[in-house]
């Protein structure tokens, strides 16, 4: 019978928005994990993915076998009966984790939700590669900053009514038919709600099918009033978003579809937000652990020299709007963990995943996890301590990461303060 505990090897990815050598987070976890792995310090390093996706996957560290072949091996004492039935694999785990270092803005993007999926990798495998839809969701490490979901009507009206650039991109006419024709108050659903996405998806429409040079044109004279007049902006902080969105993408329509539409969010460590598919978003800066179902799927909308499907993207995205307050995690206590520490919950509404931060902040020793009933990776993001599981004990410094298969109980052990986990899992 395989050892249901062992470490791994995480393969990362340079995306040109990865944070830079050294300074990402990314880069120095690869290497302290696996002193192989050189850091080049004019080279960008973007993701480090956890998981068995084909794309980038996880080796085990002592034998170099990939995760997937482990699984394969034993699927039944790796996952569990239960997850096997539910997600149809025997050697694929159903959610993918993530370490992201961001220095500059992603693309504006959304995920396709299951049916969509499907289709669009039919139609288009090179530029949709899973079947699978990407519910995901961030958790920041350090301070973040990003865009998620339609900002509040309101909000858009009164930049529609305010920003001449704006209008102008947008139309006279479909402005003026939505700041009009918008019921703020609209309960969700109803039927002043479904003519509420009706209006937002015109303006998008507009904004997203306007003309190369009209963007530019209008871009140039919106950066313009962001430097001369910032007072003409309802969001004191918006002005300066905008210059330095422009210093990375110049004259580029995320600065309409992404700034003037969509919220800014800012997140403290250790705030967490869920990100349904069909819903916009981009992050701009910082380091975050993230979680989604397993898969590559990207429809894109600014902000990228990439492949943008905007016919797609303008059809399926929800058109949902509303604060930023609304899309936020809130931690839940882990009531199957007890001793030195805290654990907090981050539970979306999904099915393939959750994640659990073990911080040591108010006192060290051991924490004992009770048997999870599927299996986990964990990847220790600062201090160092031991894990115990399986009849194994391991050490654990930043950037060990660790798949703990189902039904082990675990223990956690360190006299660092600093010392934190984060433990992506799925349970049927």
């Amino acid at each position: 019978m395989s050892s249901r505990f062992f470490r791994l090897d995480a393969a990362y990815q340079q995306y040109d928005w990865g944070k830079v050598g050294s300074s990402s987070a990314v880069a120095r976890y690869a290497h302290h994990s696996n002193p192989s792995v050189k850091i080049e310090e004019d080279k960008p390093y973007a993701e480090l993915w956890m998981g068995t996706h084909s794309k980038a996957p996880c080796y085990r560290a002592d034998t170099r076998q990939s995760l997937s072949n482990e699984i394969e091996k034993d699927p039944e004492h790796m996952l569990g009966n239960d997850i096997i039935k539910k997600f149809h694999s025997k050697n694929e785990l159903p959610f993918l984790f993530k370490v992201l270092s961001i220095e500059k803005v992603l693309s504006i993007q959304a995920h396709p939700d299951k049916a969509l999926a499907k289709i669009l990798h039919a139609q288009d495998p090179k530029n949709y590669p899973d079947d699978n839809h990407k519910p995901e969701m961030a958790i920041a490490v350090t301070d973040f900053e990003g865009f998620c979901g339609f900002k509040p009507l309101a909000e858009i009206a009164d930049e529609l009514q305010r920003i001449p650039e704006f209008r102008d991109v947008v139309g006279d006419d479909v402005a003026a038919h939505f700041i009009s024709n918008i019921k703020i108050d609209a309960v969700t659903d109803s039927k002043d709600d479904i003519e509420n996405r009706k209006l937002l998806q015109n303006v998008f429409s507009k904004v997203m099918n306007a003309t190369n040079e009209l963007i530019s044109e209008k871009a140039a004279a919106l950066i313009k009033r962001a430097q001369t007049s910032p007072n003409d902006f309802p969001n004191a902080a918006l002005p300066d978003l905008l210059l330095r969105l422009e210093k990375q993408f110049p004259g580029d329509v995320g600065l309409f579809c992404g700034g003037l539409l969509l919220n800014h969010c800012k997140l403290n460590a250790g705030e967490g937000i869920f990100l349904k598919a069909k819903d916009p978003h981009a992050y701009i800066s910082g380091d975050i652990m993230e979680c989604m179902a397993a898969s590559d799927n990207v429809v894109r909308a600014g902000f990228t020299p990439k492949f943008k499907d905007v016919k797609n993207l303008v059809e399926m995205l929800t058109y949902s709007y509303g604060s930023v307050e609304d899309q936020k995690m809130k931690a839940e206590n882990f009531a199957r963990s007890s001793g030195a520490g805290e654990s907090a919950l981050y539970n979306p509404p999904i099915e393939e995943f959750a994640v659990l931060e073990t911080t040591f902040k108010t006192s060290t020793g051991i924490r004992r996890f009770e048997p999870l009933q599927g299996p986990s990776i964990l990847i220790t993001t600062k201090g160092n301590g031991y894990i115990t599981a399986d009849g194994l004990k391991l050490k654990v410094e930043p950037g060990f990461v660790f798949f703990i298969g189902p039904n082990v109980a675990v223990e956690i052990e360190t006299d660092d303060n600093t010392f934190t986990t984060y433990r992506a899992f799925v349970e049927a």
